[in-house]
């Protein structure tokens, strides 16, 4: 019989622990092999227990969960799935662990959101079975690595001669998932101030969360960036993140090309579906588009991107070195549906070498 997958428990709440014990006791796969209800004591029992994922929660005594993760990272490093409260305030550093090294996060049960325990239970054990599967690349990211900052409104203009007289009927469409926020808030910090495309992305990430995230790449780059809704007409240099609930799709109405929402049965396994988008785009703009795909669990999007090129758009998958998981975009890779596979740092100049 094969090890199974031991898991470190870090919550404050007494309740908490007792709940997620019972969750991952339920499965075989699982072991539950400690817990600790602070930082300082996770970064401890990591060490001497040596789990193979640590599930973490933010606010505790002693020692912050964004500290612990730190320490974790740059001492005896794991995956880390966060715990999350999906509040103003909760929903800042749970991004921030992300950029720290976080490989994921899953919801607190919330009244705010529209998902049981149960849903939640079955969620972070898939994700406790992928992270454990896969190759997870985790890198150290201390706060002083600007690697990849770009202070919006220091940026100078794209030059006249990076792109075409018609790169504003272009499209750009980008599809990633674990490892995927701080990835693209590196993009978006990268991508130039008259950007002339508007840019569409689904980013696996639970319900409720999707509006938060859309506000954080907002604030860090010149684009305007809103979360997905129902009947937005696109606009050049604005940015769309599918909603956490809803597949996105393309419509040519009167008025412009429109988004608009559904949700359908999940596709590749997700809602949002990357496939479904980069279809999409594919039907609707064929040459005239640029597909990205990034770092993640599964295949979800490499089909679709695939349609994209083989429609005549121009095709981009990030690395494996720089990506947190090397999947969908290795499928990609593999299948020939890409044209060009970079590091993340240069995605924002490849795209606009494509417009």
């Amino acid at each position: 019989m094969p090890d199974k997958i031991k898991v470190l428990i870090v919550d404050d709440s007494a309740l908490v622990r007792k709940i997620v014990i019972d969750i991952l006791k339920a499965d075989p796969e699982i072991e539950v092999v400690g817990t600790a209800n602070n930082g300082k004591t996770a970064v401890f029992k990591n060490k001497v227990l040596n789990p193979d994922v640590i599930t973490m929660d933010i606010e505790m005594p002693i020692m912050n969960g964004l500290e612990a993760l730190r320490q974790i990272i740059q001492t005896n490093p794991k995956p880390v799935i966060m715990m999350s409260v999906l509040t103003q305030d909760g929903a800042e550093p749970t991004f921030k662990a992300l950029e720290l090294g976080a490989v994921d996060f899953i919801p607190k049960p919330s009244s705010i959101l529209s998902i049981t325990v149960e849903e939640i239970g079955s969620l972070l054990i898939s994700k406790i079975k992928s992270v454990f599967k896969s190759k997870i690349n985790i890198q150290s990211k201390p706060e002083e690595d600007d690697a990849f900052e770009v202070v919006p409104g220091k940026q100078e203009s794209m030059p006249e001669q990076a792109v075409s007289k018609d790169a504003g009927k272009k499209i750009v469409g980008i599809g990633t998932s674990t490892g995927g926020p701080s990835s693209l808030l590196a993009i978006f910090r990268s991508l130039p101030e008259n950007f002339p495309s508007p840019v569409l992305v689904v980013q696996h990430m639970p319900e409720g969360f999707t509006r938060a995230f859309a506000e954080r790449l907002n604030s860090n780059s010149h684009l305007q960036v809103k979360e997905a809704e129902d009947g937005d007409v696109l606009h050049p240099g604005c940015g769309y993140v599918a909603p956490g609930h809803s597949h996105i799709l393309l419509e040519k109405t009167s008025g412009g090309m429109m988004i608009r929402t559904s949700k359908g049965e999940k596709v590749s396994g997700h809602r949002p579906s990357i496939d479904v988008l980069f279809d999409s785009i594919a039907g609707m703009y064929e040459h005239e588009s640029v597909g990205v795909i990034m770092t993640g669990m599964g295949r979800d999007g490499s089909s679709g991107i695939k349609n994209i090129k083989d429609k005549g758009g121009r095709t981009i998958a990030q690395d494996e070195k720089t990506s947190v998981v090397y999947g969908m975009n290795r499928v990609a890779v593999e299948i020939g549906a890409i044209d060009v596979v970079v590091p993340l740092q240069d995605i924002a100049k490849k795209i606009v070498e494509y417009l």
